[in-house]
């Protein structure tokens, strides 16, 4: 990790929140592949829309292994709701049907700054729904049916799922894969590591600047989950963590809010990893075996 971290630092790009939003999410979608694995092929890929509640078509992509009516994981791409897109998740999502047997549909919900909080949640709420009531449509099993996603996409899988709660659709997993939880960024993980490696204060900042449209929207629970009134009957959570990560102490808190509501959390810790690591499986050992965890979380979730 420390060796990828000083390539890094050697490549000399500037950070995100250095760049405009526009110049951030193309140098995000750059350099997003650089230390993937290779993309595996699947029967199907497919691209389509999903209508979301104010008409705009929520692009999306179909993974799936065979043409079989399979269980399905909604995903959502981490990037601080600012960067990121379809794309720059695409081999993880392939990684992830491939392994788990289950098909995988991506969302690519709309970003800062043009689009602000809550327009990413309310996005995600309406492409759940569409997979869960008429999965069927796209050759799907909507009633085996996973959440998750990855760093801000993580944030919102977790909003789903106590949103799915709330409206009695049944959900086997949610998959949280370095979530951002908190409304502040105040904890000792975030004190650790101002400086990153890689996610900094500095980004964190920008992000979540582009994102928010007065500091009172930090207090709400669809942009911090851990200040959700309970997680009472939510779905069963994978959660997987990096240790040298800012948000590792939130990931670490909300674990903790679900194991006291009674909900069954599968928590990993990767050691002597960074945010972002899972997306470097060729180059770090841990990003393979935490892509082998999440997948067989998947598996024994939603092929019971």
């Amino acid at each position: 990790m420390a060796g990828v971290v000083e390539r890094m630092g050697r490549a000399g790009h500037p950070p995100l929140d250095r760049l405009t939003p526009d110049e951030a999410k193309a140098s995000y979608e750059k350099g997003a592949g650089v230390l993937e694995v290779p993309k595996p092929e699947l029967a199907r890929i497919e691209d389509f829309h999903i209508a979301a509640r104010d008409g705009h078509a929520i692009p999306a992509r179909l993974y799936a292994p065979s043409a079989e009516v399979l269980p399905v994981l909604v995903y959502f791409h981490g990037g601080g709701f600012t960067v990121g897109n379809i794309r720059t998740h695409d081999t993880l999502c392939r990684v992830l049907s491939q392994k788990s047997g289950c098909a995988v549909v991506s969302v690519d919900y709309r970003l800062a700054p043009a689009h602000k909080f809550p327009t990413a949640s309310n996005d995600a709420w309406d492409a759940f729904q569409f997979v869960a009531t008429q999965g069927a449509s796209l050759g799907l099993d909507g009633a085996r049916l996973a959440v998750g996603g990855d760093s801000a996409g993580g944030t919102l899988a977790a909003v789903c799922a106590i949103l799915a709660r709330d409206a009695g659709l049944p959900v086997a997993l949610q998959l949280l894969i370095y979530p951002g939880m908190a409304a502040h960024q105040d904890t000792d993980s975030h004190r650790r590591h101002v400086d990153g490696p890689l996610l900094t204060k500095a980004m964190i900042d920008f992000f979540f600047g582009q994102y928010v449209n007065t500091p009172a929207d930090r207090e709400d629970w669809r942009f911090a989950p851990l200040l959700a009134d309970d997680v009472d009957g939510v779905a069963p959570a994978w959660i997987g963590l990096a240790e040298a990560d800012p948000v590792v102490d939130e990931g670490i808190a909300y674990a903790d809010k679900l194991r006291a509501a009674d909900v069954a959390v599968d928590l990993e810790i990767y050691r002597g990893v960074i945010h972002e690591f899972i997306k470097m499986g060729r180059a770090i050992p841990e990003a393979l075996q935490a892509q082998n965890d999440a997948a067989r979380a998947l598996k024994e979730a939603l092929t019971p």
